[in-house]
């Protein structure tokens, strides 16, 4: 399955899916802060697991929507 990568300003996320145990999976999302020189990034993961990569996958974008929805410049 393909990450999906949103962009605000010097903020990228990037939803992603990894498995758990239990054959389940864990949407995952990679906030990176691109300042230059410095690139810092910040891992969230999805608080609940899904029985599909796809229902993890829309968790895992719902968040970064909701992360870059509350960063002010």
């Amino acid at each position: 399955m393909e990450d999906v990568t949103y962009t605000k300003g010097l903020y990228t996320a990037t939803a992603t899916v990894r498995p758990v145990e239990g054959g389940e999976y864990r949407g995952i999302v990679t906030l990176e802060r691109d300042e230059g020189a410095e690139l810092e990034n910040t891992v969230y993961e999805v608080e609940a697991t899904s029985a599909t990569e796809e229902e993890a996958l829309e968790e895992a974008k719902a968040l970064a929507h909701r992360i870059l929805g509350e960063i002010e410049f």
